[in-house]
């Protein structure tokens, strides 16, 4: 682990690694909601210094995976009804203006990369590799809100995007869920922005009756 680190590190900062390891743990199953995480221990598992590790947990607190439980430190918190609710409700109003603004602005690259991101999931679903279709899912979510390239919209959403990824990970339709963002791609490429926002609509709406006690 520690040389893994090292050799990211080169390109990126050590507490964003370190962050993103812990958040795909959490998504994974790995950490279960009440884990308590030791600054510690996690240094020393990492072969890092105890800084980077108290960053990634701040960070991670800022987005909600995480709950500052002093003095036990961070416990990987969980998701109430209403904070289910209350995500799917932000949802429909931020990530339907990113799908209007994508699909006004994005470029042949920019679909190209869309594309190769569905292509991505549907070949993990191949495999039977759920999680990697999963973050390849989360990640089509999230090219989209930068090709909206708005960036009061980006800046709304970063806090709530890990929380949102988790609620993601619930759908256990993985192949419909492909499909609907083929549906989704296949509006923001045609470079209608009311079509595009009614089909990012469409495709939120239905996910939240899989939580049928918050609405």
């Amino acid at each position: 682990m520690a040389q893994q680190l090292e050799e990211t590190q080169r390109e990126r900062p050590l507490r964003e690694t370190i962050r993103d390891t812990l958040r795909t743990r959490v998504f994974e199953g790995h950490y279960a909601a009440g884990t308590r995480l030791v600054e510690r221990d996690l240094a020393a598992e990492f072969g890092v210094s105890r800084l980077p590790v108290r960053e990634a947990l701040r960070m991670l607190i800022q987005e909600g995976i995480l709950a500052e439980r002093a003095p036990r430190g961070s416990v990987v918190a969980g998701l109430s009804d209403k904070d289910v609710a209350d995500l799917f409700d932000v949802r429909l109003s931020l990530e339907v203006l990113a799908c209007r603004l994508a699909a006004q602005r994005a470029t042949p690259t920019d679909i190209a990369r869309l594309d190769s991101l569905l292509a991505r999931a549907s070949d993990a679903l191949a495999r039977g590799s759920i999680n990697e279709a999963h973050r390849a899912n989360s990640e089509f979510h999230d090219e989209v809100t930068r090709i909206a390239d708005n960036g009061f919209l980006r800046t709304a959403l970063e806090p709530l995007q890990g929380r949102m990824h988790w609620i993601f990970r619930h759908v256990t339709d993985l192949p419909e869920l492909v499909q609907e963002h083929r549906d989704l791609l296949t509006a923001i490429a045609s470079g209608d922005a009311d079509r595009a926002a009614k089909q990012s609509a469409l495709h939120i709406q239905k996910y939240l009756e899989q939580y049928p006690d918050t609405v």
